[in-house]
């Protein structure tokens, strides 16, 4: 059953409607990928679902209470929320920076603890970040530094974890080793992840379930094997593709057509020269 879902939301940004009587559910304990062309409501579709935007119409749900009649640290406790392309203050230790991710369970009355310290040093050691804890966020790799912030969503001890493009910016090797990770942690803790991807390919490698979306709400969702297809990646991202089986995991493999050689032609070493 859900703890998540969205019932027909409709949100607008500058009187343009970005979000139409959109509803979806998110499966507990898998991984969801949001999917879709450039502006057609994914972040937004993530954003309202974390709170971080309020709808014009319908509601979020969490454990099926409407999540905008619950108190900021509660949801803090239940979901975090990583946005695209977050930055830290110049200086900020990767180890200070997990920690702000126990905010919503201090207070006045309950100050920082050994469940705290307990919860921040295995946020560490999920994220293979134990060895930079003491460095600047700002100093570390691109890959490292999304490891970091992962590491602070993942102190704060939520279940659900939504990521708004977690490997944007990242070359191929990082992306693999973010989305690797993320993997892991569904893997071994069964933490619900939500995340926006642009890479269909590793969407379709790494989620449980695939969203797509188009002129502002749903188009197709279920497994990727079942829903991605030729039709769909023309109509979604108007594009025409091949849909094969990856060699290596045997989810669907989008390899799309374009105006590249159009006949393979070995490389030789001679041509290399």
């Amino acid at each position: 059953m859900p703890n998540l879902k969205a019932k027909d939301l409709t949100f607008s940004y500058e009187e343009e409607q970005t979000l139409k009587n959109l509803s979806v559910e998110i499966p507990e304990g898998e991984i969801t990928v949001f999917i879709g062309g450039n502006g057609c409501g994914k972040s937004t579709l993530l954003r309202t679902m974390a709170r971080l935007l309020q709808p014009d119409k319908g509601s979020v749900l969490l454990d099926g209470n409407d999540i905008s009649r619950l108190k900021t640290k509660e949801v803090a406790k239940q979901m975090s929320i990583l946005p695209q392309g977050p930055t830290a203050p110049e200086g900020l230790t990767v180890e200070q920076l997990v920690r702000q991710g126990r905010y919503p369970h201090q207070s006045w009355l309950k100050q920082w603890s050994v469940d705290d310290e307990n919860m921040v040093q295995q946020a560490l050691a999920a994220t293979n970040m134990e060895e930079w804890q003491a460095q600047p966020v700002d100093a570390l790799s691109g890959g490292q530094r999304q490891r970091a912030w992962i590491a602070m969503t993942l102190a704060q001890g939520a279940r659900t974890l939504l990521l708004d493009e977690p490997t944007t910016y990242l070359d191929m090797a990082h992306q693999v080793e973010v989305l690797d990770l993320l993997y892991e942690l569904n893997e071994t803790e069964g933490r619900t992840i939500v995340m926006v991807l642009h890479d269909m390919n590793m969407a379709c490698r790494y989620a449980h379930h695939l969203v797509a979306m188009q002129n502002r709400t749903i188009y197709a969702k279920g497994l990727p094997e079942q829903i991605m297809t030729e039709d769909l990646v023309r109509h979604v991202f108007q594009m025409n593709c091949h849909i094969a089986a990856d060699p290596l995991f045997g989810t669907p493999m989008v390899i799309p057509h374009g105006k590249g050689r159009m006949t393979y032609e070995p490389i030789t070493a001679a041509k290399a020269e």
